[in-house]
């Protein structure tokens, strides 16, 4: 008994002594307003920069629709100091690469470096934030990837599926679109709408800098001032969705030749710094999340009414989307249906078990 507690004790210590040597996270603003973060872990060989921008297709019209991802990658088209090319090969130098793209409710460049090349990264990652040049060619053929993308999607059934479920829950509401956009709205964007979506959103007050890894804290923080320092503060558009999301309330039946029937029943949920946000994470993994999961023991192993099933969340700032899905062969779609609507039912009616 002895011994047990004394290997228990231990194990306890080493616990709490590993908890103590995590890296702690420094954050610091610059005069202009930009939020940098730092985390600093000597035993890291590698670092990881993050640019994060307040956009996102949460502050997009129907018109605008796409312009944030399109913008983020005609970014990385080309500098006032690189092409496309050697902005790749300039990153691959420090052992690592640079990206870029456009998401719901944020904007980022990112970069991965080794640690021994941090304030070069840090370089190149300010380079393609703050001095993009957006050539004209150079987005003529990031609009026709983009609007290629958007063909693939409208030509896979989930995809297809998914990006009507959102239409029909969000209504008005810009997270009714995916970040890629709508055809429509990519094949009418300017360069000139590109350079004013920058100017509107790429100020210090809506922009975040994190860097991880091998690297001084402090020296981090001084480079990062330099670099940043010309940002613009205060930005006065770009605000945020003014429509409500609406759900429709409806079945949509979308007929195309298949061998399978994607079924998908949508509900809003709610914005990540909500309360109830954590319970509902937890109860899609209740209802969705794998083997063991309601919908895959209940639907797909006693029914057999599914191939694959689950449940996706999302987390946005806005209303957030609780979307139990199944692939099944198109008979058994409408007993499908009744079978994800009675384990939502079921999660409603009934106390879920701790264990």
């Amino acid at each position: 008994m002895r011994r047990a507690l004394l290997v228990l004790s231990v194990l306890v210590a080493l616990t709490t002594s590993a908890a103590a040597q995590q890296p702690a996270i420094v954050r610091h603003v610059l005069p202009n307003g930009l939020v940098v973060l730092v985390r600093e872990d000597p035993a890291v060989g590698v670092v990881a920069a993050s640019l994060l921008v307040r956009s996102g297709s949460a502050f997009e019209t129907a018109d605008t629709a796409g312009v944030t991802n399109f913008l983020q990658r005609a970014m990385l088209r080309g500098t006032k100091h690189h092409s496309t090319l050697a902005l790749a090969e300039a990153a691959e130098e420090l052992g690592g690469a640079v990206d870029a793209s456009g998401d719901v409710d944020y904007a980022e460049v990112r970069a991965t470096a080794l640690a021994r090349h941090w304030d070069a990264l840090l370089a190149l990652l300010a380079e393609v934030a703050l001095e993009p040049t957006l050539p004209a060619g150079e987005i003529e053929k990031e609009r026709a990837l983009i609007l290629g993308q958007l063909q693939t999607r409208a030509d896979q059934p989930f995809p297809r599926a998914f990006d009507i479920a959102l239409a029909d829950l969000y209504g008005g509401h810009p997270y009714a679109w995916p970040a890629l956009g709508r055809p429509e709205s990519v094949a009418r964007l300017t360069r000139a709408a590109l350079l004013e979506r920058y100017a509107a959103v790429y100020r210090a007050d809506r922009m975040v800098l994190a860097v991880a890894g091998g690297v001084p804290r402090q020296r981090v923080i001084a480079v990062a001032e330099r670099l940043f320092k010309r940002v613009p503060g205060t930005a006065d558009a770009a605000t945020g969705p003014a429509t409500e999301a609406a759900p429709r309330g409806e079945r949509r039946l979308v007929e195309r030749e298949a061998r399978q029937a994607q079924v998908l029943v949508g509900f809003l949920a709610p914005p990540l710094t909500h309360p109830d946000y954590p319970a509902m994470r937890v109860l899609g993994a209740v209802l969705g999340g794998g083997m063991s999961s309601r919908l895959f023991v209940e639907l797909r192993d006693r029914r057999g009414l599914a191939y694959s099933t689950g449940v996706l969340t999302t987390n946005r700032t806005g209303p957030s989307l609780f979307l139990p899905y199944l692939g099944t062969a198109p008979a058994n779609a409408d007993a499908a249906v009744a079978g994800v609507l009675a384990e939502v039912d079921r999660l409603r009616r009934d106390r879920v078990d701790e264990r």
